[in-house]
C-alpha cells in the first residue's frame, strides 16, 4: 500500500513540474512577445523620426515646397501608424493563441498516432508538412526510351486536281496555308541503337484553300463546286480543320552520352528523315468570304459541310537537321466525298519538334 501510494505521489509530483515548467516556458514566451511590441514601436519610431528630418532637409534645400513637405510628414505618419497597428495584432494574436493553448499553433494533437500540428498557414504531421512537400532528389532513371515533344507546322497549302497540273489550281499559291500544332511520342526501337526510332503521337491540322477569280464554295446537293460571286471578292477561302494521328519511321544519326547515373540518346544538330502515314477525322469546315456591298465592307463566315470527307488519311515525310525540318504532306483521302473530279490536299512547310 505504501509502495503505490508512493508511485501516486511521485507522478504527481512529475505532473506537477511538467505544469509549472510549461507554464513558465508559456510566461517565457508572453514576455519576449510583450517586448518585442515595445521594440516594434520604438523602431516604427525611429523610422518615422528619419523619414521626417529627410523631408525637412529638402524643404530647406528649396527641392519641395512647404505644402509637399506638409503631405509627404502627414502620409509618412500615416503609413508608420499602419505598421504599428499591422505588426502589433500579429503579436497580440500570437500571444492570445499562447494564453489560450499554451502553444502558439493553432491546434497540436498529441493523443493521435503521429503529431499533429494546424499552424496558420499549414498542417503538420510528425514534423513534415502536408501542403508543402519537401524538394527531394529525384532518381535518375538510367535509360530512357521514349520521350514527348510538341510539334508544330507551317507553311503552303494546295490541292492536286485529277487531270490538272497544280499551274492550272483555282487557288490561290501563296495565299492557301496549313498550321498544325500537336503532341509527338519518339521511342527508340533497338537496346543499343538509336539509329531508328518510331514517331506516333496526334495532331490538329488546319488545311486552307484560297479561292481565285471571284469564285467561292456551293453546295448543290452531293456536290461542291465553284461558282461566280455577285459581289467582287476580296477573299474566299475554305478552311478544313483535322484531328489526325500520325506515325512515322525516323532514321539519323545521334549522339550517346553515357554516365555511371544514366545514358542518353541526343539528336540535336543531326540529320534525320521522317517516313509514314496518319489517319483520323474532320471535326470542322467553315467558308469565309470578304467583299463589299453598296459600298460597305462585309464578312461572311458559313460552317457548313461542303461535302467534305469525314474521315481523313494520308501520307508524310519529314527531312532537315534537329529541331527544324522540311515537312510535306498529301491526303490520300479526297477533299470533297462522291465529287466527279477528285481533289486532294498537299501540303509543304516547315515543322518544329519542339
Amino acid at each position: 500500500m505504501k509502495k503505490t501510494t508512493h508511485y501516486i505521489l511521485l507522478i504527481i509530483t512529475v505532473f506537477c513540474v511538467q505544469l509549472t515548467f510549461a507554464q513558465e516556458q508559456i510566461k517565457s514566451k508572453i514576455d519576449l512577445l510583450l517586448k518585442e511590441k515595445e521594440q516594434i514601436r520604438l523602431y516604427e519610431k525611429e523610422a518615422l523620426k528619419t523619414e521626417i528630418e529627410a523631408i525637412t532637409k529638402r524643404l530647406e534645400k528649396n527641392e519641395i515646397t512647404a505644402q509637399q513637405a506638409q503631405n509627404l510628414k502627414t502620409e509618412a505618419a500615416k503609413n508608420r501608424a499602419l505598421n504599428i497597428e499591422n505588426r502589433v495584432a500579429i503579436i497580440d494574436n500570437k500571444i492570445s493563441l499562447l494564453e489560450r493553448n499554451g502553444t502558439d499553433k493553432l491546434a497540436r494533437l498529441d493523443s493521435l498516432p503521429g503529431k499533429v500540428e494546424v499552424d496558420v498557414f499549414d498542417i503538420k504531421f510528425n514534423d513534415k508538412s502536408i501542403f508543402y512537400s519537401e524538394t527531394k532528389k529525384q532518381e535518375v532513371k538510367y535509360d530512357i526510351r521514349t520521350v514527348s515533344e510538341l510539334v508544330l507546322a507551317v507553311g503552303l497549302n494546295n490541292a492536286i486536281i485529277d487531270g490538272q497540273s497544280l499551274d492550272d489550281s483555282p487557288y490561290k499559291i501563296g495565299g492557301s496555308r496549313f498550321f498544325e500544332m500537336g503532341i509527338n511520342w519518339r521511342t527508340r526501337l533497338f537496346k543499343n541503337s538509336n539509329a531508328v526510332r518510331l514517331n506516333y503521337g496526334f495532331s490538329f491540322q488546319f488545311n486552307g484553300l484560297k479561292v481565285d477569280d471571284n469564285l467561292y464554295f456551293v453546295e448543290n446537293g452531293n456536290q461542291t463546286e465553284l461558282q461566280d460571286f455577285e459581289y467582287d471578292l476580296d477573299k474566299a477561302k475554305l478552311r478544313m480543320d483535322n484531328l489526325v494521328f500520325p506515325v512515322h519511321f525516323e532514321f539519323g544519326p545521334s549522339r550517346k552520352e553515357e554516365t555511371e547515373e544514366k545514358m542518353r540518346y541526343y539528336i540535336d544538330n543531326k540529320f534525320r528523315i521522317g517516313i509514314g502515314a496518319y489517319g483520323g477525322f474532320n471535326i470542322g469546315t467553315r467558308q469565309k468570304l470578304k467583299y463589299k456591298e453598296n459600298g460597305k465592307k462585309v464578312k461572311d463566315k458559313f460552317k457548313r459541310d461542303y461535302n467534305t470527307s469525314d474521315l481523313i488519311y494520308g501520307l508524310s515525310a519529314y527531312a532537315g537537321f534537329g529541331d527544324t525540318t522540311l515537312y510535306v504532306k498529301y491526303d490520300l483521302s479526297p477533299i470533297f466525298k462522291d465529287a466527279l473530279v477528285d481533289q486532294h490536299n498537299i501540303s509543304v512547310g516547315l515543322r518544329f519538334d519542339l
